[in-house]
């Protein structure tokens, strides 16, 4: 049992003009919750401050030396900075906003990590405990708001038990599937002295005693057993009979093997094998896209040769995947004519959308690891015929960049920022929309975790503020902001953390005035008319889709004085001759850089399935 004295003298590791305590400090229960968020590993959190969260951001700046506080601008562009942490390294990421509206401001980003299984502790400061169920001032339920979008939530009563509740929220957010657990802190219990009396001298431990503080009490989840099961020898040696005995497999690979870290693993069976792989849009980086083994991404805007290698296969080997409508259109005709072999650590993803015939429940990295040391040459499945096929749809459906002149569209785009930047191996954030698709189709990952995008939810919104915290987690690393002018202005205001955390996020935004999936599928299914998809003036022509469609003096707003205004370093350019130089210029810049790229709306992502249909309706042209 570890022993916290009941005083001790905290000298903060704030800037010189903070002003330092002269006397000793108590310690309270936000030192105490601070003390815990540092022994789980948490050297980062981002924070934004309030009346009910002031104790807990009080004793954040006494361990400045230990844990690292940024001020977002907005808490849901926090919550995303924490889910960059998150997605790329091996910690979870911990934000914190404080009661009422700065709380419910976090809601978005906890449904975006529920939705895509990423670690998240949401920090979310309440009102006093005789307050709750009043209607005070900045209340609202956190836990009833959040009870279907998180992992697990909490609402502390006890400072006794800030210890408990923080191992248990760590030990929830990282095991099994991962997922955001919530963390609702009354104010009170933030203030209460950890020598049992409270602010008004009055006790708040049951005997008016001090309290003992264990820093790593047992654990109280009777309800909660992660599953552990291990992969029998008996069921891999099934799946090596099942692929050995197959003509046409393909893997189908997903996020389940970049969160078990299985990304190696996973590499080294496929090229045993040899057999084709396709990746969803979360396990884009599982395995090298520029490798010749690679179909790259399969689903609605996958490639055409990955679906149509989908639809043919006699084998589909799902890792990690959960088989989403937009990997797999019309559930009853998604690759129909093939057998499954489906691993997954989550037990409710089993036979939930698709019938295996060999379903195991366990660690993806372990499955592989035992695929890996059983497999002998008689399991390599003879698939030379299966390869001229697939290289047959590879040839006829290639992803291309078309000439447009000197007009710079956005898979140009995004192929160059490619070439100037893949050896550098940067971390690529995306927002949501036609710019997330092109990046996902012509930006060829060589590593895990470099890609981040909020795949189930589909945020806009997302990308800078996640590169906000890949950046602050990895310092002197490249990292890209791809984004498009809509996703842009949902978290603009992060561009002052940016500049004022000193975090050289490069962004290039692919600017086209619109919203660009939305006008795509006006364009396809409703006789392209104009429903409110215009980001400029409503009294433009574009607004009602009268417009001529070129390239326009001005464009609003105009990004180059906004992020100039931030501090940022920033230029337009609308020349496909002038942007590789452009792009380099931004990509030397020291310091944070938005690059205003010009693109025409009418771009389309293309292949397309829509919604709901099959291989069978895969648009492949552009509209006339």
């Amino acid at each position: 049992m570890i022993v916290a004295t009941a005083t001790c003298t905290l000298t903060p590791a704030s800037p010189a003009t903070a002003p330092a305590p002269t006397t000793p400090q108590k310690l309270n229960g936000a030192d105490v919750f601070v003390e815990c968020l540092i022994r789980q590993g948490t050297d980062l959190i981002f924070a934004y401050p309030g009346g009910c969260s002031m104790p807990i951001h009080q004793a954040l700046t006494y361990r400045a030396a230990d844990i690292r506080t940024i001020l977002p601008r907005h808490e849901q562009g926090g919550a995303f900075a924490a889910q960059g942490v998150s997605r790329t390294t091996d910690k979870v990421g911990v934000c914190m906003g404080t009661s009422g509206p700065g709380a419910t401001n976090l809601v978005t980003a906890i449904a975006d990590a529920k939705m895509d299984s990423i670690p998240l502790i949401a920090i979310s400061a309440q009102v006093h405990t005789h307050l709750i169920g009043s209607d005070a001032f900045q209340e609202t339920p956190m836990v009833e708001i959040c009870r279907a979008i998180t992992k697990h939530h909490y609402l502390i009563t006890k400072t006794s038990d800030i210890p408990r509740v923080i191992k248990e929220a760590f030990h929830i957010a990282r095991t099994g599937r991962p997922g955001p657990v919530l963390i609702d802190i009354p104010k009170d219990i933030q203030m209460n002295w950890i020598d049992g009396k409270r602010v008004d001298g009055s006790s708040w431990t049951d005997d008016g005693q001090p309290w003992v503080v264990d820093y790593d009490p047992a654990m109280n989840l009777p309800g909660y057993h992660p599953e552990v099961r291990r992969v029998h020898p008996n069921q891999i040696r099934a799946i090596l009979k099942m692929i050995g005995e197959s003509k046409k497999p393909l893997f189908y690979a997903g996020g389940g093997i970049i969160q078990s870290d299985a990304s190696e693993e996973f590499q080294k069976f496929a090229r045993k094998t040899g057999i084709p792989v396709a990746t969803t849009l979360m396990g884009i980086g599982c395995f090298p896209a520029d490798d010749d083994q690679s179909l790259h991404m399969l689903g609605m805007h996958g490639t055409a040769y990955s679906n149509f290698a989908i639809d043919d296969a006699d084998l589909l080997i799902a890792l990690g995947v959960r088989f989403d409508d937009r990997v797999t259109g019309k559930l009853s005709e998604f690759a129909k004519h093939g057998k499954v072999i489906h691993v997954d650590v989550d037990p409710s993803e089993i036979h939930k959308n698709r019938i295996a015939q060999i379903a195991v429940v366990a660690n993806v990295k372990e499955v592989l690891q035992g695929l890996n040391a059983m497999i002998e040459d008689s399991d390599i499945p003879k698939i030379d015929a299966w390869w001229t096929k697939v290289n047959e749809w590879r040839d006829k459906y290639p992803l291309q960049v078309r000439d447009s002149g000197d007009f710079i569209i956005p898979q140009y785009a995004i192929s160059e920022l490619w070439r100037q930047t893949i050896d550098q191996d940067p971390f690529v954030n995306v927002g949501v929309g036609q710019h997330q698709m092109w990046a996902a189709q012509f930006y060829k990952f060589r590593n895990a975790r470099r890609w981040l995008s909020s795949s189930g939810l589909g945020t806009m919104g997302f990308g800078l503020p996640a590169a906000m915290g890949v950046q602050a987690a990895h310092p002197g690393r490249l990292v890209i902001d791809i984004d498009g002018d809509g996703c842009m202005l949902m978290n603009v205001q992060e561009l002052a953390t940016l500049k004022c955390e000193n975090l050289p996020v490069k962004i290039l935004l692919l600017n086209n005035q619109h919203l660009g999936m939305v006008v795509q599928w006006e364009d396809r299914f409703h006789a392209k008319n104009r429903a409110h998809t215009y980001l400029g003036p409503v009294d433009h022509p574009e607004a009602t889709g009268a417009g001529a469609g070129p390239h326009y003096e001005e464009t609003y707003p105009n990004f180059v004085q906004v992020a100039k205004g931030f501090g940022l370093g920033a230029a337009q350019v609308r020349s496909k001759q002038e942007f590789p130089a452009a792009l380099k210029a931004m990509l030397d810049y020291d310091g944070p850089y938005l690059l205003d790229v010009i693109c025409p709306y009418q771009e389309q992502v293309l292949p397309m399935i829509p919604g709901g249909k099959t291989i069978k309706d895969i648009i492949l042209d552009p509209l006339p």
